[in-house]
């Protein structure tokens, strides 16, 4: 199955000899207004894909900066409904960028499979991250999501051996979510020299472009993980300036989209361009 934006992209980027800037951000952390203003500015910031996460009340692959903006979502009263709304109304303006939603099951299945694939695709969804759908159990989603035309997107981690990536592979579409560091998001670094091979291996066994996230929070890192990989995600690192602006009184949504901005940047300034 193909997902025509973000196969688009990828062509895109791939002509262009550079990797993606994926940035992450909750949808509903503080609020909806706050989530659809940094959506609509994330493509004049640099973003190539957008990670839309969706809040769960016990989001077990991620750090305590993720963990508290699931707080602040849910509070706020975000539930997935509301967050493929966030989408629809951010294709009223952008028809281009892709959006990838990532979140947990629970949500996905409460929802029903093939609801929320229609609705998703309805919205404007071009893929979906489930964490904790291992790749066994995930056949009954996949055909949902593959009748709608909407991406199922899988991670591999750097335990991940050959024969696991091949059952990663199969029915995955867009791109694989390749996990640099062991653990949860926002804790340790990712380091380029490690992630190389492994990106190549998840290449070789999938035939997608390979996005690297967990471990990036600077541009520093970004532009050296974009040397190697086909996209570069960022997420403590936006969630947290979001928070900080909120202690500090001043506009979460300038904040977090100018320091995507000098990822965006950094990503872009990574790889020498090709000569004419």
């Amino acid at each position: 199955m193909t997902t025509p934006r973000i196969d688009a992209r990828f062509a895109a980027l791939k002509a262009d000899h550079r990797a993606a800037f994926v940035p992450y951000i909750m949808a509903g952390d503080p609020d909806e207004a706050t989530t659809l203003a940094i959506l609509r500015g994330l493509p004049s910031a640099g973003a190539d894909l957008i990670e839309l996460g969706f809040p769960f009340s016990d989001p077990m692959a991620e750090g305590v900066p993720i963990q508290k903006a699931a707080q602040r979502a849910l509070k706020s009263g975000m539930r997935l409904h509301k967050t493929l709304a966030l989408v629809r109304a951010f294709r009223e303006q952008d028809q281009a960028t892709p959006i990838i939603l990532m979140g947990y099951l629970n949500n996905v299945l409460t929802y029903g499979y093939e609801t929320f694939a229609h609705n998703a695709a309805e919205a404007g969804v071009d893929g979906l991250i489930v964490v904790d759908c291992p790749p066994e159990e995930s056949a009954p989603l996949a055909d949902a999501l593959d009748a709608a035309g909407v991406s199922l997107i899988r991670l591999a981690t750097p335990t991940s051996d050959d024969a696991r990536l091949k059952v990663i592979a199969a029915r995955t579409s867009g791109f694989v979510y390749y996990v640099s560091v062991a653990g949860v998001t926002g804790q340790k670094e990712a380091d380029e020299t490690a992630v190389a091979p492994m990106v190549e291996r998840v290449r070789q066994a999938s035939g997608l472009p390979v996005a690297v996230g967990f471990g990036i929070r600077t541009p520093e890192r970004a532009e050296a993980v974009a040397r190697v990989a086909d996209a570069v995600v960022v997420g403590s690192a936006l969630v947290d300036e979001l928070a900080k602006a909120l202690d500090e009184n001043q506009s979460p949504s300038e904040r977090v989209l100018a320091l995507a901005k000098r990822l965006a940047e950094a990503v872009r300034s990574a790889r020498v361009p090709v000569s004419a």
